[in-house]
């Protein structure tokens, strides 16, 4: 007898719940392969100053972006401030940067393995790194932009609405068809709608 309930669908996995464990393991048996192959034409202990090589490297990479990174931030801070306080929008020079992927790849230095070092000395280049952070913002951007009402992608939305003249206009957006709280003291209040 039927209920006339619809079925049960069972969510979806996504493509990176089910692609990235997969890439991850390919990842590390090249690394181990990649390290077994070195080790046999140049010796373990070459192989073995190239991982400590790399590891210091990568630390001191590291510890070199994390200072820029927050002197920048510190001073992107103060100049937004600044232009605050003279009543213009802040510049977004400091976006050009990219200390996360200077700090992304002294980490990739830091791990064991040769492909990983690769990986991380292609992102000490200026070129290649700027290359991959306009990548990634096209990413999110396109992202963002086909992302579900409701979601995340609004609040980021609504963060950058923006007067003609380029002041912000602060706000907050009111739902009268919403109920405002608790119905009775005590009561959970109930979950935001979209």
């Amino acid at each position: 007898m039927t209920t006339g309930a619809p079925p049960t669908r069972t969510p979806r996995r996504s493509r990176a719940r089910t692609f990235v464990p997969l890439a991850l393991a390919v990842w590390l048996v090249l690394e181990i392969w990649l390290l077994t192959v070195v080790a046999d034409a140049a010796g373990g202990f070459t192989v073995f100053l190239l991982l400590v090589a790399g590891a210091l490297l990568g630390a001191t990479v590291v510890k070199r972006a994390g200072r820029r990174a927050f002197a920048n931030l510190t001073g992107t801070f103060q100049r937004a401030e600044e232009a605050v306080r003279r009543g213009e929008a802040p510049d977004r020079a400091a976006a050009e940067d990219r200390n996360g992927f200077l700090m992304l790849g002294g980490l990739l230095l830091m791990l064991p393995g040769l492909i990983s070092d690769a990986l991380g000395l292609l992102l000490l280049v200026p070129p290649v790194r700027a290359a991959v952070g306009r990548w990634a913002e096209r990413a999110v951007e396109r992202r963002m932009g086909a992302a579900a009402p409701g979601s995340l992608q609004d609040a980021f939305q609504q963060a950058r609405i923006h007067r003609p003249d380029g002041k912000v206009v602060p706000g907050e957006v009111i739902r009268e068809d919403a109920p405002q709280g608790p119905a009775r003291p005590g009561e959970p209040r109930p979950p935001l709608l979209p």
